[in-house]
């Protein structure tokens, strides 16, 4: 619709001076009658006058402003949301239909209010607090549902999520969404170093990934069986048997299995196994010291 075309043509939006003096000047542009309206409507879609079109964008500016303000306690700048508001109210124009008999304004507020929606759900926190339909909802609807200030108590958030159509759950998460801060992962500059332990990046640090912490872990892990295999070749053949089976496989051997296998009993079972772990304990103390 040259819409680049007519963006140009609008009051300049910037920076709080303007933005005053921007709201001044579009409270100045004159309103239009309903039959102004729609025979500028008529027109725009017959005739592809993009003056046609500029007259009715710049005739609802106002209203804009008016929806825009409507969300100024989301923490966003309002000349920001004006100007998503003024792409929706674009995209508007270029859809009415003068024949239903209604005004662009009541036409429009949906697509104003859509482009400004959009805008918050993206900027408003850096993890999207609102994903699904019903948490969308939840998020433009919670705070004016709720009476007071505070925590919902059981029976408001029964009466939220009947007037939202929503489940009691999904009003009890959007709610601890909305209720919980942004955090700098680091301590902002100047801040106070006592402190310094309540940023994330003081107890997030992942030590586990430490290359040379992982290496040296290994290392020593390497270095341990070496010295318990040596300790296990010191064995006879059924003393390194019952320790492989007892301790190393995968599916421990029971005394009782062993004891089975050797013609033994349970109990002798044992005093091999003692036996054999006295051993491999000597011979691995004995070269921890050898290395000291």
């Amino acid at each position: 619709m040259g819409t680049a075309l007519i963006a140009n043509q609008m009051p300049a939006l910037a920076g709080s001076s303007s933005l005053d003096a921007y709201i001044q000047e579009v409270n100045r542009i004159p309103m239009l009658t309903q039959e102004e309206e729609q025979d500028l409507a008529r027109r725009f879609r017959n005739e592809e006058s993009l003056e046609a079109a500029r007259r009715l964008v710049m005739a609802h500016l106002r209203f804009v402003v008016h929806v825009a303000k409507g969300y100024s306690g989301y923490g966003l700048p309002l000349a920001d949301l004006i100007q998503e508001g003024n792409i929706g109210l674009m995209k508007a124009v270029k859809r009415f239909d003068p024949e239903q008999g209604v005004r662009l304004v009541s036409f429009a507020v949906h697509w104003i209010r859509a482009e400004m929606h959009e805008y918050i759900l993206r900027n408003w926190r850096i993890v999207k607090v609102a994903t699904t339909k019903a948490q969308r909802k939840l998020f433009f609807n919670l705070r004016k549902s709720k009476k007071r200030l505070g925590w919902l108590n059981y029976e408001e958030v029964q009466k939220v999520a009947s007037d939202l159509g929503v489940k009691p759950e999904t009003v009890l998460e959007m709610e601890s969404r909305l209720s919980g801060q942004d955090v700098a992962f680091d301590l902002p500059p100047g801040g106070d170093e006592e402190e310094a332990w309540s940023a994330p990046a003081a107890y997030l640090e992942d030590q586990s990934e430490d290359p040379a912490s992982n290496a040296e872990s290994e290392d020593e892990m390497s270095y341990q069986q070496r010295i318990l295999y040596n300790g296990m070749d010191r064995l006879d053949a059924r003393s390194r048997d019952i320790i492989e089976r007892r301790w190393l496989a995968e599916s421990k051997a029971t005394l009782q299995d062993l004891a089975d296998q050797y013609k033994v009993s349970a109990e002798r079972i044992r005093q091999l196994e003692a036996n054999a772990l006295k051993k491999i304990r000597a011979a691995f103390n004995a070269q921890l010291m050898k290395n000291c």
